[in-house]
């Protein structure tokens, strides 16, 4: 009898989480994923290189440019995007069927328009949150202490989150970033209350 055939108690939910580079996006999901045992998170497939100390499978699905036009093609993807002119990212559908298989509810790290076209697929079973910086000042404040962005490069970085905070109303729930403890806590709020039935 084929796994497909026998009835699943399991109804897997989807997670995304989407917020304006230096919003602090990514630690609030890497608390969630520490939080929550029945939680695992979507890997994306990219075509950008990889870099060091990245693997294969773990951190993205690294494929060719021409391997990723075929799953377009073949209608493999949940969502997918050219982020930079020749990087794209997205996400397989057989990725989700591989977590929900393992029991899991699946957490999305991606943007605003990968966000969007997951909740209009899904529905009520995904839940989507925009993690919103206390200002755009403040974003900015946070990627020159990074120290890896060129002027220009802030500069368009800075333009697509202004860009991104006006599509923080079109989501479930909106995250403020004030003050890190606060957020986890109320993520961790937000996460459950949707997950439990």
């Amino acid at each position: 009898m084929s796994s497909m055939s026998k009835p699943s108690e399991f109804e897997g939910k989807i997670l995304v989480f989407t917020a304006p580079s230096g919003a602090g996006k990514t630690t609030i999901v890497r608390h969630l994923l520490k939080t929550f045992d029945n939680v695992a998170f979507s890997v994306s497939a990219t075509t950008r290189p990889m870099r060091d100390g990245e693997i294969d499978g773990l951190h993205y699905h690294f494929i060719s440019l021409e391997a990723f036009h075929a799953a377009i093609e073949n209608d493999e993807f949940v969502e997918y995007e050219e982020v930079y002119s020749g990087s794209f990212y997205g996400t397989l559908k057989s990725e989700l069927e591989r977590q929900w298989k393992a029991g899991k509810h699946v957490l999305f790290d991606i943007d605003v328009k990968g966000a969007m076209s997951i909740k209009s697929q899904f529905g009520a079973k995904a839940l989507t949150v925009f993690v919103e910086p206390p200002s755009v000042d403040v974003l900015e404040e946070r990627l020159r202490m990074r120290g890896t962005e060129s002027s220009a490069s802030l500069e368009k970085r800075l333009a697509k989150v202004r860009k991104e905070l006006n599509f923080s109303a079109k989501f479930d729930k909106t995250l403020l970033n004030d003050h890190l403890p606060t957020a986890l806590e109320e993520a961790e709020h937000m996460v459950r209350d949707f997950l439990t039935p």
